[in-house]
């Protein structure tokens, strides 16, 4: 498979970048759109429920530059703690985009922000019943992975740590259980602080990432967007290049063939 050809395809539609990138957080708009230019991510994610707790001046400069960038956005869900909000902002985002895409975001516990699994799986099948294409953020847990596709979800989008922590994969085994046993899109969202951690995952099989501490909370936040870009890249290509495989001893790279003619008496 050719990575020149490979692409993103999430709910039938492609992208052309895997990384996506969130909008919160940056030191200033302006840092905000000069890092998404850099990075050309698939997707930006926007909260409205965020924006609208702002200025009337600052969030109509907000969207304006989101225009100017020219990038997809996903409207998320961020902040919602029960499924009558979760209903109601994806409702709102809806008619404000112009958009069936939603990031579903359910939070159960504000110290972790993990979501609520419980609620979740019963939330997203409503919300595809309303015609969204539905990504849900939700944690590593396969079984509730699997019951989210059981209800329609044609891409998840598990944590691998806990929201802005920038740990990276702390449950190793466990993401790469996910990725073996489900046949669906999985983007890797929350928890990633190095463009290593990107690459990690990526070389492990999961579709994309997607991130937004790292970048704006970075000392030179366009630089980092750039280097995520390419770790994402990079990590794509190592998996579908086909990694050798570990070994328990030291192999030769250049094996001996015969004595060399000097040694010869």
């Amino acid at each position: 498979m050719s990575t020149n050809s490979d692409t993103l395809v999430l709910y039938g539609e492609a992208f052309a970048s895997r990384l996506l990138l969130g909008t919160s957080r940056y030191p200033s708009p302006r840092v905000m759109q000069q890092a998404l230019q850099t990075a050309q991510p698939g997707m930006v994610t926007a909260s409205l429920r965020r924006q609208g707790a702002v200025s009337a001046e600052t969030s109509n400069g907000f969207w304006e530059l989101l225009k100017e960038v020219g990038i997809p956005v996903l409207p998320n869900t961020a902040g919602c703690h029960s499924p009558q909000e979760v209903i109601t902002t994806a409702q709102m985002a809806r008619e404000v985009f112009d958009t069936p895409w939603i990031k579903l975001e359910l939070i159960g516990d504000d110290y972790t922000l993990q979501p609520d699994t419980l609620q979740l799986v019963g939330v997203a099948e409503l919300l595809i019943k309303d015609g969204f294409k539905v990504l849900p953020y939700c944690t590593e847990d396969l079984v509730l992975c699997r019951r989210l596709v059981d209800v329609g979800c044609q891409a998840v989008m598990p944590w691998a740590a806990p929201i802005g922590t920038g740990k990276g994969p702390i449950n190793a085994y466990a993401m790469r259980t996910l990725r073996e046993r489900l046949d669906v899109p999985l983007i890797v969202d929350a928890g990633l602080g190095l463009p290593s951690h990107a690459c990690q995952v990526m070389e492990w099989g999961y579709d994309g990432v997607l991130l937004n501490t790292a970048v704006a909370l970075a000392t030179d936040p366009v630089a980092m967007a750039g280097a995520f870009a390419q770790a994402v890249q990079a990590g794509r290509s190592a998996y579908l290049s086909g990694a050798m495989r570990e070994q328990e001893a030291a192999q030769p790279s250049t094996p001996v063939l015969g004595t060399p003619f000097w040694h010869q008496g």
